[in-house]
Formats: structure tokens, sequence, C-alpha cells
């Protein structure tokens, strides 16, 4: 990794850590915060220990550091308790939610929004850079995943919520009475995520020269003979 690169990621991981500390202290629900925490501290091991192997941009890594700080205010407060309406009643005189037309603390949807909109980039990156796809994959498969683990996110907290039970499950689960809220979190994880892939589909259309020749080239099928029981009977020809 050159020296701007990495010196760049060391700020930003200063930052988030100065930041983690911040919001470490005193949070309003520390059982919450603990369960909040978990998966947040797992990405981060996993971003320090594959830095070597696999670097991303330096527009990853600040799409990645953007989330991890939203996240961290979420765990703060709890997602659901998020006082963002007295911040914004402060500077303006009015309550954020009446400005929208919104019922309910909705930082939790900004966050899932967030999930997808700057997470389905870093994504693409591990899917060009390790899986080698191209043209019309190269958009689809970051947005399947995001979607997909958007959809297993919410079965961890329906899972933690069972297991905990009482006011930690409810406070960790978050549903504000809303028994769609599953459903309208994985809606906007998806959506930013189709915005963000969208997006950058517009950007490489307008920059890429062989853009159109790659799409075409991706749909083209790459292994004319079928598998399933004809490639068991091929590999079972093979060790005879």
């Amino acid at each position: 990794m050159s020296n701007p690169h990495q010196r760049y990621l060391l700020i930003l991981a200063m930052l988030f850590g100065g930041w983690w500390v911040a919001l470490a202290i005193h949070p309003w629900h520390r059982s919450d915060w603990m369960l909040e925490n978990a998966l947040a501290v797992a990405a981060v091991a996993l971003l320090a220990v594959f830095q070597r192997r696999l670097s991303f941009s330096r527009l990853s890594y600040t799409l990645i550091f953007v989330f991890l700080c939203l996240h961290e205010v979420g765990a703060h407060y709890t997602y659901s308790e998020v006082p963002y309406d007295a911040w914004f009643a402060k500077l303006t005189g009015r309550t954020f939610n009446s400005l929208v037309g919104w019922q309910r603390n909705n930082f939790d949807r900004v966050v899932h929004f967030s999930y997808g909109l700057l997470l389905a980039y870093p994504v693409r990156e591990i899917f060009l850079r390790v899986v080698n796809v191209r043209g019309f994959w190269g958009y689809f498969l970051p947005l399947d995943l995001m979607m997909s683990t958007s959809m297993l996110y919410e079965l961890v907290e329906w899972g933690a919520s069972e297991a905990f039970g009482g006011d930690l499950g409810q406070a960790y689960l978050g549903t504000q009475g809303d028994v769609w809220d599953s459903h309208k979190d994985m809606a906007m994880a998806s959506l930013g995520a189709l915005i963000s892939m969208s997006v950058t589909a517009a950007i490489n259309w307008r920059l890429q020269r062989d853009f159109a020749r790659e799409w075409a080239e991706s749909f083209r099928v790459k292994h004319s003979a079928p598998l399933g029981e004809d490639e068991l009977a091929r590999m079972a020809a093979k060790r005879k």
C-alpha cells in the first residue's frame, strides 16, 4: 500500500477510535450497547486482519468509516431513542419529524438505508478484485449480497430478542410497535444499495470505454456443458 493511502487509513482508524471511545462512555443502555457493538467490533477486526492482503480504495474506507460512525451513534442511544429530533429543534426551533411528516423515530431506517448506500461499493470491490466478476454481475451481486445480509441481520435481531427477552430484547429489536419494521428495514437497505450501484453504473457507463462490451460478455455462456447429474457423471468418469 502506498504511504498516502496508508496514512489516510491510519487517520480514519484514529478518528473512529476516538469516536468509539467517546460514545462508549455512559451509553443509555449498556447491555444494548454491547450487543450493538458485537458485529461492529467483528467487522473492524476483519478489516484489520485482511488489510495487507486486501486493501480497499480510500473511497471504500471512507464509506465504511461513515457507516460505522452512524452505527455507533445508534449503539450509544439505542436506535429507537436517538434524539435527533431534539438536536434539530435546538437548531431550527422545530422538530425534524414535523418537517418531513414522520410519526416515529426513524434513525434506524436511516442507518439501514445507509448500510446499502455506503457498503455496496466496498462489497463491489471485493467481487471485482477477488471473485473477478465483470459487467452486469459486478453490480447485481453487490446489490444481492446487501439484500441477503440485511435479511440475515433481521433474523439475528429476532433471535437475539428471543434469547434475551424483556427490555433488552425489545431495545435491540427496536420495532416501536411496527409489525412491518423488519420488512421496511430490508427495503431501505435494498434501496440504498440499488441507488449506490445505479450511480456507480452511470459513472462507469460515462467513463469506461468498453462498458457495453463488458456487459454483453458477462451474459455469454462460458461453459456449454450442463452441470448437475451430467457433471457428476464426468467427475466419476475421471476418477476411473
